[in-house]
């Protein structure tokens, strides 16, 4: 999209820097490789996400260190309920995305760009030293895409590393291939969000996406570069709640990830420009919940219902509650120091060691 914005105006803003993962094309044009958008973009034009601009030729990020929040979360927050359960994540965002969702939470956030882009400048040295300062055990790339501040999420997380955190990203799983292979080990796990269960045409009508297909290949790609993978999917009531939806998204997870990848129901609130429709019913999710354990999963949590019982975590093998929580807190831990059930001995798939100093746990 080219605007009356002046070229010269764009490019001296604060945050931009030059982009990764593009290719020079004929006449001035450029071809970015970033998401599976894959947006051809000619000089004087933003890619589709508002915060990649093609500049004489040269593609650059506008978003680089122009952050928006800078926010400690429990990491069940992301949600990430066994991944260093317990810790806590530095949580930083830019504006933009590469989705058009309906129903966007973050949509201020998410919905801003090409004109309207903003933020306070940060240096990953910065991030890095905010997160030690704040006692976080990681840094989580979130609240909107992580995908479209690439550049910054890649030094951020090279930075992050060496100083002995872990990174993780909340995503619309639409990185490319090469993108995940960018990052490689620099990312230890990601929360990948599906919405309406897959649905090519819930995806085309209130995400502005043609084909949800890539996201698939991507899961796999972070698979093979060593991520831990959870797979969350917004319940959208009347046009994305469909049971065989799910049903299909869940064997898909269990045929291709296996069969201990925990799933997360998310609860839709009405949120931007789908007021019109109600919180979903908690019948509704119940039933979702049902039908993914019917396909083999073994871990089906139900989000954004605090008090519901599976924000808990029960043992596969004997049901019994091993880790209790009360929304993104952990309320009781009666694992052993591996991660077994006290009861039947069962190794719970868990990575990492319970974080519990801070969390106010009381144990039962």
């Amino acid at each position: 999209m080219v605007l009356k914005t002046k070229p010269e105006e764009v490019i001296s803003r604060p945050g931009v820097a030059p982009a990764r993962l593009w290719e020079k094309l004929d006449g001035g044009r450029v071809k970015c490789n970033l998401c599976h958008k894959r947006c051809v973009i000619v000089s004087g034009a933003y890619g589709a996400c508002g915060v990649r601009y093609n500049y004489g030729g040269e593609l650059y990020s506008l978003v680089y260190g122009l952050l928006t929040a800078g926010n400690t979360d429990p990491i069940e927050k992301k949600p990430l309920m066994h991944f260093e359960p317990g810790s806590t994540v530095y949580s930083i965002s830019t504006v933009g995305c590469n989705f058009y969702c309906l129903f966007c939470q973050n949509w201020v956030l998410s919905q801003s760009r090409r004109s309207e882009i903003f933020g306070e400048p940060f240096t990953p040295e910065e991030v890095v030293e905010q997160a030690i300062r704040s006692g976080s055990n990681g840094i989580s790339y979130t609240y909107n895409e992580p995908t479209i501040f690439f550049e910054f999420m890649y030094d951020t997380a090279k930075l992050a590393k060496k100083h002995g955190l872990f990174n993780t990203m909340v995503t619309n799983g639409y990185m490319t291939e090469e993108a995940v292979g960018e990052l490689g080990s620099l990312i230890d796990a990601a929360t990948v969000d599906f919405k309406g269960g897959g649905n090519r045409d819930f995806y085309r009508k209130f995400v502005g996406v043609m084909d949800p297909e890539p996201i698939y290949s991507t899961i796999l790609e972070m698979k093979r570069n060593g991520w831990w993978i959870e797979i969350t999917n917004l319940v959208v009531p009347k046009y994305g709640d469909r049971v065989e939806d799910i049903r299909k998204l869940a064997r898909w997870v269990y045929e291709n990830l296996g069969e201990e990848t925990p799933l997360h129901l998310l609860r839709f609130h009405p949120e931007y420009k789908l007021h019109n429709l109600p919180p979903t019913p908690v019948e509704t999710l119940d039933k979702l919940a049902k039908t993914v354990l019917e396909e083999g999963l073994k871990y089906v949590y139900v989000g954004n219902v605090w008090g519901h019982p599976l924000e808990n975590t029960y043992c596969p093998n004997c049901s019994y509650l091993v880790i209790g929580r009360h929304g993104f807190y952990i309320t009781s831990w009666r694992l052993s120091d591996d991660n077994r059930c006290p009861k039947c001995g069962y190794k719970l798939n868990i990575r990492g060691k319970y974080h519990a100093a801070g969390t106010g746990l009381r144990f039962i």
